[in-house]
C-alpha cells in the first residue's frame, strides 16, 4: 500500500508524508533531530577516538570492580551463618575450609594476562561499533591502535596504575607500539583507573580515592645511605633467582609438551589436566596441613599487605613465641607468617622454595590465569626475607651521620617485588607500578636500583617469560640480539639471504604465468620490469593473479598476451616501499623487522632483485651466530 502524501498549508514545495504532516509537534521533532545532528557534529569534531577510549576504560573498570566485588563476597562467605545456634561445633572448620577453597578457585584469575585479554576483546568489539557509528570502512591501523590502548587499560584497571600500565604495555609490546598510540593508552588507562577507584568510594569501601595497598613507611628518613648496598644486593639476588626460575619454567614446559603421557593428556583432556594440577596445588596449600607454613589463609591482597609491613617480625618474635592463631586476625596479618615450630626466616624460606616449583607447575595449566601478581608477591617475599635478615643483623639500625634509624623490612619487600617481577618480564616499569600501588615514592632510588640490577642479570642470561613461552611453543619469534656479543654487525644480508626467489617479468607470457602460479604456493611474487633487466618494480599477489587469469577469455592465443596485459586490465600491483641491500648488516635488518613488525623484505642490487629475507633467514642467521655449526 502506497503511503499517503500531502502538502503543508501555504506551501508550494514537494509533498510530504501524512505521518510527518500530522505527527505530533512536527516542528519540535525536526528541531530535536537537528539539535542532535548538530551535537553529533560538534562532539566528533574533536575526534571520535576520545569517546571510545573513554568508554573502553570505564567499561573495563566496571568489569574489574565487579569481579573484585564478587571474589571478595565468595571468599568472605556468609558471616550470618556463623551466628546460627543450631550449627554444630565443626562449622567454623568447614567455613574456614570453604573460604580457602574459594580463594584457590577465584583468588588469582583477575590479575595479569586474562584481564588484558578481556580488555583487548572489548577493544575489538568497540572498534566494530566505532566503524558502524562513524560510517567508515574497517581500518587495520586503527584497530591496532585500539588494541594497543586496551593492553594498557588491562593493567591500569587491575592495579589502578595508569602510568605504569602504559609503560608496561610499551615495554612488552615494543614492536607494536608507536608514539602516536602514547596518548591513547594514557587517556584510556587514566579513565579506567579513576573509575575503578571511584567505585570503591561509591561503595563506601574507601573515604576518598586512595591507593590499593596502604603503607606506613617513614617519610623523613626512609632508609640510610649504607642500605643502598643491601638494595643493590637484593636486586642481584632477584636477578639470579629469576634466571633460575625462567630456565626451570621453560624446561618444565618443554618437558610437558614432549612427555608422551602429559602431552596426550593436554591434547585430549585439558580440563582433566587442569583439575589435577589444581588438586595438587590446593592439597599442598590446605591451611590445616602444609599450608599453615605458607600463609595460605591469606588472599593475594592480604599477602602483599602483610609483606609490606614496616615492622620487623624477627625482632617482634625474638624474645617471645606468640601462638599460631586459630582464626585469621585482620589486624595482625603478620602472624600468618609465624609458626612456633619455625622462625620467621624458616616460614619465608619454606614459602619461597614451595612457591618456586608451584608457580612453574601452575603456568602449564592450559587456561587463562593471572600470572603477574603471584610473581610480584614471590619477589616481595624475597625482599622480606632479606629485609628481616638485615633488621636482625642490625637490631638498632645502621648508624649514618651520627643518627640511628631502625630497618624497615617492608621497603625491601617493595624493592624485591618490583625487581623480581621486572626481571622475569624484562621490564623496568614494575618500579613505577610498585610506587603507584602503594603511594610510596620515598624508596624510588633504591627500588629503581634493585630493578636495574635484576634486569641487567636476567636480560643477559635468559629470555623473558613471554619470549620463553613463545620459544617453547614454537610460535613465530624473532630472537633479540641487542646487547648480545654475537658480532651481528659483521654479518651482512648477502651471507644469509634466500637467493632462490621466484620473479615474474612484465613481458612473461600468460601461459608461463599460469604455470608458475599453479606450480608454486607463494602468497606474493616479485614483479620485475623485464626478464633481461630484473629491475624490481613491485609485488603482485597470487590470489589476484589467479582471479585475473580466470577472468581472461578462453580465446586468447598462447604466447601472444603478456603479464603486462593483465596489469593493464586491473590486476593490482603493490609497490615496494622498503628493500634491503646485500651489504646491509644483520643488526640493521633485525632492527627493521622488529620496529616495523615486518614478515619479509626483498633484496636488490642496483635495482635488480637478487634475493629475499624473512623471519626464517633472520632466525637461522642469529642461531648460527649464537651456536656456530660444527666444522665439516
Amino acid at each position: 500500500m502506497e503511503e499517503l502524501v500531502g502538502l503543508r498549508e501555504g506551501s508550494s514545495g514537494s509533498p510530504v508524508s501524512l505521518r510527518e504532516l500530522w505527527g505530533p509537534c512536527p516542528r519540535v521533532r525536526r528541531g530535536i533531530r537537528g539539535g542532535l545532528e548538530w551535537l553529533k557534529q560538534r562532539l566528533f569534531r574533536v575526534g571520535e577516538d576520545w569517546y571510545f577510549l573513554m568508554a573502553l576504560g570505564v567499561l573495563m573498570a566496571l568489569i574489574s570492580y565487579t569481579m573484585n566485588f564478587a571474589i571478595e563476597r565468595v571468599v568472605q562467605g556468609n558471616p550470618s551463618l556463623a551466628r546460627t545456634p543450631a550449627l554444630d561445633s565443626g562449622f567454623h572448620a568447614r567455613s574456614r575450609d570453604a573460604r580457602w577453597a574459594a580463594r584457590c578457585i577465584a583468588g588469582g584469575g583477575r590479575f595479569g594476562g586474562p584481564f588484558v585479554h578481556l580488555s583487548v576483546m572489548m577493544a575489538a568489539y568497540l572498534g566494530r561499533v566505532q566503524t558502524k557509528a562513524i560510517g567508515e570502512s574497517e581500518n587495520k591501523s586503527k584497530q591496532n591502535e585500539m588494541l594497543v590502548a586496551a593492553a594498557a587499560v588491562g593493567v591500569a584497571t587491575v592495579f589502578a596504575a595508569p602510568f605504569s600500565g602504559v609503560l608496561f604495555s610499551i615495554e612488552v609490546m615494543s614492536s607494536h607500539f608507536s608514539v602516536w598510540d602514547y596518548w591513547r593508552g594514557f587517556f584510556a588507562a587514566t579513565c579506567g583507573a579513576f573509575m575503578f577507584r571511584l567505585l570503591a568510594v561509591f561503595n563506601s569501601e574507601q573515604e576518598t580515592i586512595t591507593f590499593l595497598y596502604k603503607t606506613s613507611f617513614r617519610v623523613d628518613v626512609p632508609f640510610d645511605l649504607p642500605e643502598i648496598f643491601f638494595f643493590v644486593a637484593l636486586g642481584a639476588i632477584c636477578g639470579v633467582l629469576s634466571c633460575a626460575y625462567l630456565f626451570c619454567q621453560r624446561t618444565f614446559l618443554g618437558f610437558v609438551k614432549t612427555n608422551r603421557v602429559l602431552s596426550k593428556l593436554l591434547a585430549t583432556s585439558k580440563p582433566l589436566y587442569s583439575a589435577l594440577v589444581a588438586l595438587v596445588l590446593a592439597s599442598i596449600t590446605y591451611p590445616p596441613g602444609v599450608g599453615r607454613f605458607l600463609a595460605s589463609r591469606l588472599s593475594m591482597n592480604e599477602h602483599l599487605d602483610s609483606l609490606l609491613d614496616n615492622h620487623s617480625w624477627a625482632l617482634r618474635t625474638r624474645n617471645s613465641s606468640p601462638p599460631w592463631p586459630e582464626e585469621l586476625d585482620p589486624q595482625n596479618l603478620w602472624l600468618e607468617w609465624y609458626h612456633p615450630r619455625f622462625t620467621i626466616f624458616g616460614t619465608l624460606a619454606f614459602f619461597l622454595v614451595m612457591k618456586f616449583w608451584m608457580l612453574i607447575l601452575a603456568t602449564t595449566i592450559p587456561i587463562p590465569a593471572g600470572y603477574f601478581m603471584p610473581v610480584f608477591i614471590f619477589g616481595a617475599a624475597i625482599g622480606r626475607l632479606i629485609g628481616e635478615a638485615v633488621a636482625f643483623a642490625f637490631p638498632e639500625g645502621i648508624v649514618a651521620g651520627g643518627v640511628t634509624n631502625p630497618i624497615m623490612p617492608g621497603g625491601y619487600a617493595l624493592a624485591g617485588a618490583a625487581a623480581f617481577s621486572g626481571a622475569v618480564t624484562h621490564t623496568i616499569s614494575t618500579a613505577l607500578l610498585a610506587f603507584e600501588l602503594t603511594g610510596q615514592i620515598v624508596h624510588a632510588l633504591p627500588v629503581l636500583m634493585a630493578v636495574l640490577a635484576a634486569n641487567a642479570i636476567a636480560q643477559s642470561c635468559q629470555p623473558s617469560f613471554y619470549d620463553g613461552t613463545i620459544i617453547v611453543k614454537k610460535l613465530p619469534y624473532l630472537p633479540w640480539i641487542r646487547g648480545r656479543k654475537i658480532s651481528s654487525h659483521r654479518v651482512i644480508v648477502a651471507h644469509f639471504m634466500n637467493c632462490a626467489i621466484t620473479t615474474l617479468a612484465k613481458d612473461t607470457p600468460l601461459d608461463e604465468v599460469a604455470r608458475v602460479v599453479t606450480s608454486t604456493d607463494l602468497a606474493t611474487y616479485f614483479l620485475v620490469e623485464s626478464t633481461e633487466s630484473q629491475i624490481l618494480v613491485g609485488t603482485v599477489g597470487r590470489a589476484h593473479l589467479v582471479q585475473a587469469l580466470q577472468a581472461e577469455p578462453p580465446s586468447w592465443a598462447p604466447g601472444h598476451q603478456r603479464l603486462q596485459d593483465l596489469l593493464a586490465g586491473g590486476c593490482p600491483l603493490e609497490p615496494v616501499t622498503l628493500q634491503l641491500s646485500p651489504e646491509t648488516s644483520l643488526h640493521q635488518a633485525h632492527n627493521l623487522f622488529e620496529l616495523l613488525n615486518l614478515q619479509s623484505l626483498p633484496v636488490t642490487s642496483l635495482g635488480r632483485a637478487v634475493g629475499s629475507v624473512s623471519w626464517v633467514e633472520l632466525t637461522k642467521a642469529i642461531s648460527n651466530l649464537t651456536n656456530p655449526p660444527a666444522p665439516k
